[in-house]
């Protein structure tokens, strides 16, 4: 008999932890959500910039790993509180998602990690498919046609080769391809007003040319021995300035993202780009986005809207895309002659590129 109680509590124990670590992992991340009820002006802010502006040069909100409001494993997985469409009304306007090719079916699913997106949080909710995602995307451009959205491409790796996936994914750009504007150039707003504007974050080995999109090929930045700011690549025409550090503590990235966005802000005005992701997951082997997000964001905030370049964040709210995109009334980028940005160029590769040095993350 004794045998047999011990045997229960052990039995009755392991369930209970079995419990927790579900609730854990699945359960809190439904307590963890955002405000996505933006202003009327948030849909429409692109409308107030001149035709003229290239993209570049132009202070754009975003958000990483867009499409993850429902993952599998999302204490570790999600990154984002709101869809696709409530993201576009709140203002961002750059949305970065990572595809796989399904099966020889020619679907597309997106993925958070190697963890899948689903279209709901039940635990058997079918995979997030890319048709969905467009859909929205045309949807809203078709009622907000002074807007473009920058839809950022990374491929999730998988059986498919990087060509397979090239031809897969314009395959489903050709069904709706007068939303898109196809082009390995940065354009202009006019140009880009109304469409969706590829960029790939792969190299074009199907050969597409001008139509594979604008180039944001760079290395992965993880690890220690990265220094904590912006990476300059050559992408072809122009140079990419890329903050993209996922796995350090809060203090260090917030370090990285001043500085880096100070090294890239005056190479704006010199037809290049600034690539500033306030993502990360913390040092530790795996993290939980959401915890990270809650003390950068709010130090994003205490900012003010000394801000510049493409910025991408984690559980986007829309005080922060509204926040954002009025700095471009703060930096009239346009206005910049190329002579002052290489200046402050080199005053801001000489000084280490640090904006908030005396920044810490409580």
């Amino acid at each position: 008999m004794k045998l047999l109680r011990g045997l229960f509590r052990r039995i009755l124990s392991l369930l209970l932890l079995v419990l927790l670590a579900a609730g854990v992992l699945f359960l809190l991340p439904l307590t963890e959500q955002t405000d996505n009820e933006g202003l009327p002006q948030d849909a429409s802010w692109m409308g107030t910039l001149p035709d003229s502006l290239r993209l570049n040069e132009i202070t754009i909100p975003g958000t990483h790993a867009s499409a993850s409001q429902f993952t599998v494993l999302p204490f570790f997985t999600r990154c984002q509180a709101s869809g696709i469409g409530e993201q576009l009304a709140m203002g961002f306007r750059l949305l970065d998602v990572s595809l796989a090719v399904v099966g020889e079916t020619n679907g597309m699913k997106l993925c958070s990690g190697s963890a899948s997106c689903t279209v709901s949080a039940l635990p058997n909710a079918e995979a997030l498919g890319l048709d969905a995602v467009l859909e929205e995307c045309y949807a809203f451009l078709a009622e907000h046609p002074t807007e473009t959205i920058l839809f950022s491409v990374t491929r999730q790796s998988g059986e498919a080769t990087v060509a397979e996936f090239e031809a897969v994914l314009y395959s489903h750009i050709l069904q709706h391809a007068g939303s898109w504007l196809l082009t390995d150039t940065v354009p202009t707003l006019g140009e880009a007003r109304g469409k969706l504007v590829l960029l790939r974050g792969y190299e074009d080995e199907a050969r597409l040319g001008a139509v594979a999109g604008i180039p944001l090929v760079y290395a992965s930045q993880s690890g220690s021995k990265a220094a904590l700011t912006a990476e300059a690549v050559s992408n072809g025409s122009y140079t990419l300035y890329v903050q993209d550090l996922e796995d350090r503590n809060d203090t260090d990235k917030w370090t990285a993202f001043t500085a880096g966005m100070a090294a890239g802000r005056a190479q704006t005005a010199l037809g290049n780009i600034s690539l500033s992701f306030l993502s990360t997951k913390g040092s530790l082997p795996v993290g939980h986005p959401w915890a990270h997000a809650q003390k950068l964001n709010a130090a994003l905030r205490n900012r003010g809207e000394d801000l510049s370049g493409w910025i991408l964040l984690d559980f986007g709210e829309p005080y922060l895309a509204r926040q954002i995109y009025e700095s471009n009334a703060l930096y009239g980028t346009q206005t910049v002659s190329a002579s002052a940005a290489s200046s402050a160029a080199a005053s801001a590769s000489a000084s280490g590129g640090s904006a908030d040095p005396a920044m810490h993350i409580a």
